[in-house]
């Protein structure tokens, strides 16, 4: 167990002090315990070390809000202990911490596993409307639906114990860690950059997962050079804690034979080995060619000086949501696109980037001028976007009724209307 600052993780060791390090990374809502049934077998080759996700099974609540932040934490924990090269297996967002040290950090890396993961996990319009749904609700109405999510319907009726105690690992969760952890999957996508991942890899995936099933783990395995698939049948999601003999064998085949080499015996660490000369051998070929993209070198900007289009298509994205800004975009004609492109440049890339407000209250200003302005088809979408600003239900039943004493009953009576119907739509959780 650790004392935890907030630039690192909670973690725990198992296993002989001089063996080679395999790291266990947890899924969204889980702690470190959804492994213990692979650790007694694992600790006989490798000295396993587990981690909490900020804010889970009692770990300080120090919100991330990107995988990036998560990795590096992870890192500055791994340093301190003196762990230079490792294994790694990750499930959910644990593989996409996986992926990301395989990309930024390829030289720390031995051998990889991801489990129940995905090159981009749903769209970011779904995680940012749970994380509404968490904000207006607690964790409660999530935690009740996480069994329907992580195991198949016969294991959840066979295992009434292993399904209650998954609801309550989700209700102890802090709720803004999760939001965070939410966000950091929303904005997550490397379908572009699997090509670049050089270590042997395993994708793992339950046969009956419907969250990050086997067509995304396929993607993954057709990205990325050194992969090879193995589908555990009969579990869905949460594979560890539903098949656990078979993902331990999994893990133990994989990590027996697909580890590169380097560790010392007689210190528990390895030399950092220099970069390979040539591209890696690849077992798998990818099913088409993927481009590998290097990072682009972005020189510094100030605000003012980046491309307006393209910043104000991100930030109303970002507020409104994939699925309304592409619904927009594809309406747009010859008649209407210069319109489309001078609200993008200009509203977005302007006005909402600005450093002077953030975007809660940008979006509390926004509120009060429609319902001055009685535009209700665009009060429906920014109290939407309000939600995703984080902007709780009291916060814009309070913005509408200080609207009311200044714009009028009347209108505010039409916007309490149209909210009221948004909000409810927002902070139900979806079957």
């Amino acid at each position: 167990m650790s004392e935890t600052p907030p630039n690192s993780l909670q973690y725990r060791f198992d296993g002989p002090e001089d063996a080679p390090v395999l790291i266990l990374g947890p899924s969204l809502g889980t702690t470190w315990h959804m492994w213990d049934r692979q650790v007694p077998e694992l600790t006989r080759q490798w000295r396993i070390f587990r981690f909490d996700l900020p804010g889970h099974g009692g770990a300080p609540a120090h919100p991330a809000g990107a995988v990036s932040d998560l990795t590096d934490r992870l890192l500055a924990t791994l340093d301190s202990l003196g762990v230079q090269r490792f294994g790694y297996a990750g499930c959910s967002l644990g593989g996409a911490i996986g992926v990301e040290l395989a990309l930024r950090y390829p030289e720390r890396l031995a051998s990889l596993v991801l489990i129940a993961a995905s090159p981009r996990f749903g769209t970011a319009d779904e995680f940012r409307r749970r994380g509404v749904v968490v904000r207006t609700n607690g964790l409660d109405p999530i935690a009740r639906s996480s069994p329907d999510r992580w195991f198949t319907g016969g294991f959840a009726a066979a295992q009434p114990a292993i399904t209650e105690w998954a609801v309550q690992m989700v209700r102890t969760t802090d709720p803004g860690c999760y939001i965070a952890a939410c966000e950091a999957l929303a904005v997550f996508d490397v379908r572009e950059e699997l090509a670049r991942v050089g270590v042997p890899t395993l994708v793992l995936v339950g046969s009956e997962d419907q969250v990050t099933g086997p067509a995304e783990a396929r993607t993954l395995v057709a990205g990325i050079p050194d992969a090879r698939l193995a589908v555990v049948p009969g579990a869905s999601h949460l594979v560890p804690v539903e098949q656990p003999a078979a993902v331990t064998d999994l893990l133990v085949h994989h990590f027996s034979t697909a580890w590169d080499t380097g560790f010392d015996a007689t210190t528990g660490q390895v030399a950092l080995p220099p970069a390979p000369a040539g591209p890696v051998p690849a077992l798998l070929q990818p099913a088409a060619p993927i481009a590998a993209i290097a990072p682009a070198v972005v020189p510094a900007q100030s605000w003012g000086e980046t491309d307006r289009y393209e910043t104000g298509l991100k930030v109303r994205r970002e507020v409104l949501g994939d699925a309304h800004v592409d619904r927009v975009l594809s309406q747009a004609d010859d008649f209407s696109g210069d319109f489309e492109e001078f609200v993008t440049r200009y509203a977005w890339g302007e006005i909402w980037d600005r450093p002077g407000l953030d975007r809660r209250s940008r979006s509390c200003v926004t509120l009060t001028a429609l319902v001055a302005g009685g535009h209700l088809e665009e009060l429906a979408f920014h109290t939407r976007a309000a939600l995703r600003n984080g902007l709780t239900p009291d916060e814009i039943r309070e913005v509408l009724l200080q609207a009311a004493v200044y714009c009028g009953v009347p209108a505010a009576n039409s916007a309490f209307r149209v909210a009221q119907q948004v909000i409810r739509e927002e902070t139900t959780l979806a079957e």
